[in-house]
């Protein structure tokens, strides 16, 4: 009886033990060396130096268009350029997931077609080693409904700065008619 007391305690504790994830499986874990384009730290760092820009925004919802001059935080920034936020492909469940290509002055990080994921490419253009344009396209779909949203960023060649953006998205769900909304500004 005492003998299997002990195994059973012992095996309680081992499987304890093996039920326990380990720091680097766990998705908050962070990587040493970020394997993508640091998309979120970027924009993160840009919207910075445009704290308190004002803006001159467009706003398009199933082409009605209504245009207005607003100021911008950097929390105000952060929720405008979301997408962005939402783009971040560097997460240790991602790891291979993309196919990176530089051609030209271009970086492009593509979904591999086996893989699963809303984030589906990545274009980062850079003139003299410094990025002045970043397109994401993220594409969301099920039987019953589609999302498609594509997001760009331009900075300014000389003063590296954000210059302006747009953000497009279009859902269509299934027996409706396609729902489209643009959000574009350009920073005075």
């Amino acid at each position: 009886m005492r003998i299997q007391l002990i195994l059973f305690t012992g095996l309680l504790f081992w499987a304890a033990i093996a039920c326990t994830p380990k720091p680097e499986a766990s998705p908050q874990a962070k990587m040493e060396k970020l394997p993508y384009f640091d998309l979120a730290g970027y924009i993160e760092q840009e919207i910075t130096k445009v704290d308190g820009a004002k803006v001159s925004k467009i706003s398009r919802v199933q082409n009605q268009e209504e245009t207005s001059d607003v100021v911008y935080s950097v929390q105000d920034w952060k929720e405008e350029l979301d997408i962005f936020f939402q783009a971040d492909i560097n997460k240790p469940s991602l790891v291979q997931s993309y196919d990176t290509q530089v051609k030209n002055s271009y970086l492009t990080h593509t979904l591999l077609p086996r893989e699963k994921g809303k984030v589906k490419k990545i274009t980062v253009r850079y003139d003299n080693d410094k990025p002045t344009g970043i397109t994401v396209k993220l594409v969301e779909e099920n039987m019953f409904y589609t999302s498609t949203t594509i997001g760009e960023v331009y900075f300014n060649v000389e003063s590296l700065t954000l210059d302006h953006y747009s953000v497009e998205s279009t859902q269509k769900i299934w027996f409706l008619k396609p729902n489209n909304m643009k959000i574009m500004g350009a920073v005075k």
